[in-house]
């Protein structure tokens, strides 16, 4: 008798961070968006703005790299004074992502997962013992289109992509932005049949 698999929910997340690891450096803001559903018929997109998720979290030590919190556009001394703690915006975000994921398996997509995943997955165990996605349950669109491309991994950059591939939605170092984008991508990616 064949198991029963349960549906996957794709969710994509984008995180900008003041450093390059979590611990000594903060996630400052986080964003989610609900890509789509696939179970054994396919891969079914959603709305990437219907179901999303984002915050701004107060920093968790003194320390931080410049040139990376450049990158997001933050104000270090108002994420300080008005940012979330993140015990709490991290369980509001495991809440959502049960409501959101309900009767599926949800799964964190990014672009690069790697670095993403790294700090997501580290506030969550950190701050409420425990991830929604589990301990593996990210998947890398960088991988998936590498994989789907026959290309090599460190060939791949957006760049490469065939345009129809890409969303037409600036990349804005905005976390809930560039989830919603990235959702785009990964049902393009989905649907794509490869070369």
């Amino acid at each position: 008798m064949a198991r029963r698999v349960k549906p996957s929910l794709y969710i994509s997340v984008d995180i900008e961070a003041d450093g390059p690891i979590p611990g000594p450096y903060s996630m400052i803001s986080f964003g989610a968006a609900v890509a789509g559903r696939q179970d054994a018929e396919g891969y079914v997109p959603e709305d990437p703005e219907a179901y999303t998720f984002y915050r701004e979290l107060r920093p968790i030590s003194e320390d931080f790299v410049p040139e990376a919190l450049a990158v997001s556009g933050l104000d270090r001394d108002r994420l300080i004074a008005e940012g979330s703690e993140p015990a709490a915006a991290l369980a509001e975000f495991g809440d959502w992502v049960h409501e959101v994921s309900a009767g599926a398996q949800p799964v964190m997509c990014g672009y690069p997962a790697s670095y993403d995943w790294t700090f997501l997955y580290w506030y969550l165990i950190r701050f409420t013992g425990a991830s929604p996605f589990g301990h593996s349950g990210c998947l890398d669109m960088k991988t998936l289109y590498a994989t789907k491309a026959r290309l090599p991994l460190r060939a791949v950059a957006k760049g490469t992509m065939p345009r129809e591939l890409l969303s037409r939605r600036r990349h804005t170092h905005h976390a809930l932005d560039d989830a919603i984008e990235q959702a785009e991508l990964f049902s393009n990616l989905m649907a794509w049949p490869g070369r």
